[in-house]
């Protein structure tokens, strides 16, 4: 079953939280971005409030809407930033922080991108990276074995939606609580946190309910190599019980890197 909840840029003083979650969401995605962006920057007041309110947090970090495309250099300071906004405010190691591609990005932007991720992760130490963009960046960039998250917006997407997407925003701009915010629901990994959670766990009910999300034992990379394998094996078989057993094995490879799996 889906879990609704919301984002904004807007911070969420702690009474709106509260009423956020009357009405039934559980968990919202906030901002962590440096001092420059106040505005928007979650604080560790802001999410000792969220937390109280009985929802949990998704972190996305964004400056403007299309530095990724900007590439490695872009994406190692913005890691830098995102690690230190992270530490400040007690998020929990093992848990996520998305980064933004809020724009209707081309395939000519996809290299950009990636360079962008890897080097963004490369400077997050235990923190697991996600991504926010479009179907087709969701796509891409799951292929590429770029993220371990991923949190799709509607815009840009064009009626499509990703089977590997763990969060979706499905409408913006609407009015909560008398908050201004996004509508979301969620799917499972998450990686999202409170201030009550131990280190390495990331809050979620349905994790608490399987004994705690696992450390990951596969990179994301190595999974695209291995799951490269085991479709060329189903190509060559016109048996479907094999087929299955393919498929099947190449889910237990995606879970195993913190990949969503694929119907």
């Amino acid at each position: 079953m889906a879990t609704r909840g919301i984002d904004c840029a807007q911070p969420i003083p702690a009474a709106t939280a509260k009423a956020i979650a009357a009405q039934g969401y559980r968990f919202a995605a906030r901002y962590l971005v440096p001092a420059g962006y106040r505005w928007k920057r979650l604080t560790r007041k802001e999410a000792e409030g969220i937390t109280a309110a009985g929802m949990t947090i998704i972190s996305v970090f964004e400056t403007t809407a299309n530095r990724p495309a900007g590439g490695a250099s872009n994406g190692r300071a913005d890691g830098r930033a995102a690690f230190k906004e992270a530490t400040d405010i007690g998020q929990p190691k093992g848990t996520a922080i998305y980064f933004a591609v809020d724009y209707d990005a081309q395939p000519n932007d996809y290299d950009k991108i990636e360079a962008y991720l890897r080097a963004a992760a490369a400077e997050l130490g235990q923190y697991r990276t996600g991504i926010y963009g479009s179907f087709a960046v969701i796509e891409e960039m799951r292929r590429r074995g770029a993220a371990r998250h991923f949190w799709q917006t509607y815009a840009w997407s064009r009626g499509q939606k990703s089977a590997s997407a763990n969060v979706w925003q499905h409408k913006n701009g609407v009015t909560v609580a008398g908050h201004p915010v996004d509508l979301n629901e969620s799917y499972g990994n998450e990686g999202w946190w409170n201030t009550e959670a131990s280190e390495g766990s990331n809050g979620s009910d349905r994790s608490e309910e399987s004994g705690g999300e696992d450390e990951y034992m596969m990179s994301p990379e190595d999974a695209e190599k291995i799951i490269r394998f085991l479709s060329a094996a189903w190509n060559t078989t016109e048996h479907q019980e094999a087929r299955d057993e393919f498929h099947r094995l190449a889910n237990e490879v995606r879970k195993a890197a913190g990949v969503p799996p694929q119907p």
